[in-house]
């Protein structure tokens, strides 16, 4: 091993081994605690093309990452993203990537999900937050809800297995979350609910959107019997058993439970971007080294200096003082 090849351990310990890109800041929804109506898009110029993505995933594929998760924005709106995942794929068959999965809001499900099935992609995460296509229609503004649908079901033929990601909104999903559970786990979905996180200027105020997880599943227990077990994927949900439904639920809790004692992932933009937490805009420009030189001796010592800054968590805040975003650059920017 090489010391441009050592694995990345960053200073608390860590070890990173799980890398989430964001391909694209672009998406044809425009959900109302993710984005502002009237965004402005980074121009196609600033975007790493298709080739330098694949280049700096095998910088971080040959450092130890052996999971890799492609996201947005959504990934699968971006021209030709196609060739970037078939290109990703000869990691999954060489053995060095253990796993190559998408988050996808499942608008694109029905083009896409044999040729995904057919690159070695296994799974996905589907973000959904309602089963009524009128509050589908409010809550992301410019989505078709018989579209996604008609996406799980091709994902579903294809043989991938599905997770529904569901974004926890006070007086918008609460009443709605045991539904679709049932929903999920009658289709053999997991599900995980999320906080919504103070990422970017919106139109909506936060503070009227949060909801603690914390006391969605104090409700939820009404209704069923969680057990807390220790599944994971590689992503910072806990998650239980339910009883009733046999199902697993998972709890992503930045706000109420800041999960990052155990973090082992960084974010990449479409930019170069490098982002060594979610939370934080401490971030390094990749883009510069991988420019530089034919060779990867740069880029590596870069990521090396980036991992030794990762923090150790980061500093969400939700509460009517701080009514301002606690990160200013969107989640659509940086990757769900």
């Amino acid at each position: 091993m090489t010391a441009s090849t050592a694995p990345m351990i960053d200073p608390f310990g860590r070890r990173i081994d799980y890398l989430r890109v964001s391909v694209t800041d672009r998406c044809d929804f425009r959900c109302t605690y993710c984005m502002a109506e009237d965004m402005t898009f980074l121009p196609k110029k600033d975007l790493l093309t298709l080739e330098e993505l694949d280049r700096l995933c095998t910088a971080f594929v040959e450092k130890g990452v052996r999971k890799l998760r492609l996201t947005g924005g959504e990934p699968l709106v971006r021209k030709n993203i196609m060739h970037l995942v078939r290109e990703l794929s000869r990691h999954l068959k060489s053995g060095a990537l253990e796993e190559l999965t998408l988050t996808t809001n499942g608008s694109q499900l029905a083009r896409f999900a044999d040729e995904l099935a057919d690159c070695g992609v296994r799974r996905l995460n589907v973000s959904l937050d309602t089963l009524d296509p009128d509050k589908f229609r409010a809550i992301t503004r410019w989505g078709h809800f018989g579209k996604v649908m008609d996406g799980l079901e091709a994902a579903e033929r294809a043989g991938l297995k599905l997770k529904i990601n569901a974004v926890a909104l006070k007086d918008f999903n609460d009443g709605e979350i045991p539904d679709m559970l049932r929903w999920a786990h009658g289709r053999g979905m997991d599900m995980t609910v999320i906080e919504t996180m103070p990422m970017g200027e919106i139109d909506a105020d936060r503070t009227d959107q949060y909801l603690p997880l914390s006391l969605l599943r104090a409700r939820l227990e009404n209704e069923f019997t969680l057990t807390d077990i220790p599944f994971k994927t590689g992503g910072p949900a806990r998650y239980v058993e339910v009883a009733e439904t046999g199902g697993r639920l998972g709890f992503i809790t930045p706000m109420t439970h800041n999960f990052c004692e155990s973090c082992n992932r960084v974010r990449l933009t479409c930019t170069g971007t490098l982002y060594m937490c979610l939370g934080q805009e401490d971030a390094a420009d990749l883009r510069q080294p991988l420019r530089a030189s034919e060779g990867n001796e740069l880029l590596h010592a870069a990521i090396d200096a980036a991992i030794g800054r990762k923090p150790k968590g980061h500093d969400f805040v939700i509460d009517r003082r701080t009514n301002r975003p606690s990160v200013s650059r969107h989640m659509s920017v940086t990757g769900g």
